[in-house]
């Protein structure tokens, strides 16, 4: 199954708020499709199957995921001794693209992906164009040393404005780099669902 590529405020609008997609908001209130002005009046509601995939679908789409590749997560998760969601959350916050979204490099994951993609971006001084590089403990978040790339991230972090960097994050403005000083918490992570139904959803896979 390929990477979405659709409406991103469709996506947003049938699952809430999604960080890693798009901070846009759309104008309209009712969930996407034929029925969505109705189903806000009715005691209709989403059965128990329905509410896990809802919740696994907001983890695929706020990280921009295949299916394959969420799974592949949620394996190396259960494989790993600890509490299974947190270390899905971790696993998937350890990502470069989304380091770098969440340094304010990119207004989306998915714009945060295309710098990686484009070699703007360092892992330790050396350019790594793998969206999905898994970053350790003390590597240095970096921009290539390009006029180019140096401008293209400070107009992103300038309109970005993020308020607050994450705990386990450090980011020197001076220099354009940040570095990993921990694995996150659960606290850290702005994207809100329950983590314990998307464990349970692939509880029988």
């Amino acid at each position: 199954m390929s990477r979405y590529r659709g409406p991103k405020l469709k996506i947003s609008r049938r699952l809430g708020p999604l960080p890693g997609l798009t901070t846009k908001k759309s104008n309209k209130l009712n969930r996407p499709g034929k029925d969505g002005n109705t189903n806000a009046d009715t005691s209709k509601k989403l059965t128990e199957y329905g509410v896990r995939l809802e919740e696994k679908q907001k983890l695929k789409f706020n990280y921009g995921l295949t299916e394959s590749q969420l799974f592949r997560y949620v394996k190396e998760a259960r494989r790993r001794q600890g509490v299974t969601n947190l270390i899905l959350f971790q696993l998937l916050e350890m990502r470069l693209d989304t380091i770098c979204f969440t340094l304010g490099f990119a207004k989306s994951i998915a714009q945060a992906r295309q710098l990686v993609n484009h070699g703007h971006i360092t892992v330790n001084k050396q350019v790594v164009d793998i969206p999905s590089f898994q970053c350790r403990l003390n590597d240095i978040i970096g921009v290539k040393e390009k006029n180019s790339s140096k401008m293209l991230v400070e107009n992103n972090i300038k309109n970005n404005q993020i308020s607050e960097i994450p705990a386990h994050l450090r980011f020197d403005s001076s220099k354009l780099e940040g570095k990993v000083l921990d694995y996150c918490d659960r606290n850290d992570v702005s994207l809100q669902l329950d983590d314990l139904l998307v464990i349970e959803y692939y509880s029988r896979r």
